[in-house]
């Protein structure tokens, strides 16, 4: 188990690293993210078919979900954007070995007595960084996008924020559960606006801020498009 940080107040008994939040290091924001994103969300928030997650099925993740959220066309261009905003040569996709499966590019609703604040990583098997794409045009607050959390220490002291690269989650960690919100700190939050994709490393620990809208009527719940990458250098 790691024995010291990254940098910060934490003590050398802190169980993960720690490395400040900073906009084009951990995080990337792309505002104007799509050609036609009033179109993109029409076409999500009407699908016919959706996979339901918590509080309906026993899943980590909230809301309900739909596959194939861009078009291939579509998908292209963002991860063309993204690729060069990172700084590398390609994105790819890694299916869970599994299922077979990935959760790349599936569009997510979220209403408010849906979900909450669940701070965790995203697997260290399946990417490297992981995106977001906010697609409601008109949120009732900004104060429902992603936010990054840094670990509450027994002493009082705030801890790390980054899973160590020994484990593939922060729940393997011995004395951690992933994603008890008493046990974090929100360090930075980044809002939502309509059309702006945000990209974090995936070892970071994060959240969605918090969800809106009503369980009876889709197109007024928060909508987000999910995103899953292994960068190639």
């Amino acid at each position: 188990m790691p024995q010291e940080t990254c940098g910060g107040d934490a003590p050398r008994t802190d169980p993960l690293l720690y490395r400040e939040p900073v906009r084009g290091r951990e995080y990337w924001i792309l505002d104007g993210a799509l050609d036609d994103p009033f179109g993109v969300a029409q076409r999500c928030v009407t699908k016919p078919t959706w996979l339901l997650g918590s509080p309906w099925r026993a899943e980590a993740w909230p809301g309900m979900r739909a596959p194939d959220a861009l078009t291939p066309h579509e998908l292209a261009a963002l991860e063309g954007r993204v690729a060069s905003l990172l700084g590398v040569r390609r994105l790819g996709v890694v299916p869970d070995p599994g299922t077979g499966m990935t959760a790349n590019n599936w569009v997510q609703l979220v209403g408010g007595g849906e979900g909450v604040a669940r701070p965790h990583v995203d697997s260290a098997k399946l990417c490297t960084h992981a995106g977001v794409l906010y697609l409601h045009p008109y949120p009732p607050t900004v104060h429902c996008g992603t936010s990054f959390y840094r670990l509450k220490l027994p002493d009082g002291r705030l801890g790390g924020n980054v899973c160590p690269p020994d484990y593939d989650s922060i729940s393997q960690i011995p004395g951690l559960r992933e994603m008890e919100p008493g046990q974090w700190q929100e360090e930075v939050e980044v809002p939502y606006e309509f059309n702006r994709l945000l990209v974090y490393r995936s070892d970071i620990v994060h959240s969605a801020t918090a969800y809106f809208g009503s369980a009876y009527e889709l197109a007024s719940k928060r909508m987000a498009i999910v995103f899953f990458w292994w960068a190639e250098r």
